[in-house]
């Protein structure tokens, strides 16, 4: 395994009782790029998403088999799994923050974490939302329940929730679908800053948000990657004829 890549998958297959939803799904995800997922509805990207943080664990009678390394590490085999939900971070499609204040949203992960210092969870909480271009607009309300957002501040809380906790790797699953185009843009903003210090895997239904943000892309078929590489060159010139069906627009 070398370093250059963060997270790895190798014949991952995963079945939800007789279906199977991922079929032989390998790939290499460098560390500090965004890598998108896209494909139509059902085709298995969200699902192989969710089992890079072992989120498929809570759904019953899912049987996954092939490997899915963290850092060199086989994530079923060899990975503690609050050490890896830690590590391996997601932001969902709809906003959750928790119906709590601003501030207890974002120390929440930290305290569970042993952090218990004031101080300690104040640089935090700044840094994190800082982080997440979230700041500016709330640091005078941080003692006000976080439901009382708008929901593109409301997705901003939950990156800076993820963030808290200083993940390496960064999940979403399609985090703009129920944002306006101003929050969407904002948050668009907000990954291509984070993959500095972060790896970030996105999930899009939107092809343009995929074009715009992406370094790398990957075309998911019927549990399958049909296609996988730079994001210009599988936009503009896609190898794989389903690929190019797809981005211009004959099915989906």
């Amino acid at each position: 395994m070398t370093n250059d890549y963060r997270i790895t998958t190798k014949n991952l297959n995963l079945f939800y009782g007789d279906l199977q939803a991922l079929k032989d799904v390998s790939i290499d995800i460098p560390s500090n790029q965004v890598t998108a997922f896209i494909g139509p509805s059902g085709c298995g990207k969200s699902t192989f998403l969710k089992t890079l943080n072992r989120m498929n664990d809570l759904i019953s009678n899912v049987r996954i088999t092939g490997d899915v390394y963290f850092d060199g590490l086989n994530v079923y085999r060899e990975y503690d799994i609050v050490e890896l939900r830690k590590n391996v971070g997601m932001v969902f499609q709809k906003p959750n923050p928790f119906p709590m204040s601003i501030y207890d949203n974002i120390a929440y992960g930290p305290r569970i974490h042993g952090i218990k210092s004031k101080s300690k969870l104040d640089d935090i909480v700044e840094k994190s939302l800082r982080n997440s271009a979230l700041w500016d607009e709330v640091k005078d309300r941080l003692k006000q329940n976080a439901l009382g957002l708008s929901g593109g501040q409301q997705q901003r809380l939950c990156i800076a929730r993820v963030l808290a906790v200083e993940p390496e790797v960064v999940l979403m699953d399609e985090p703009t679908s129920a944002l306006d185009p101003i929050s969407t843009l904002k948050i668009e903003d907000l990954i291509e800053e984070l993959k500095r210090n972060y790896t970030i895997i996105i999930v899009t239904h939107n092809m343009q948000q995929a074009a715009r943000i992406s370094d790398l892309t990957a075309f998911f078929l019927h549990g399958e990657i049909v296609e996988f590489g730079n994001t210009n060159q599988l936009f503009s010139n896609p190898k794989d004829k389903r690929t190019e069906d797809y981005i211009t627009g004959r099915f989906g």
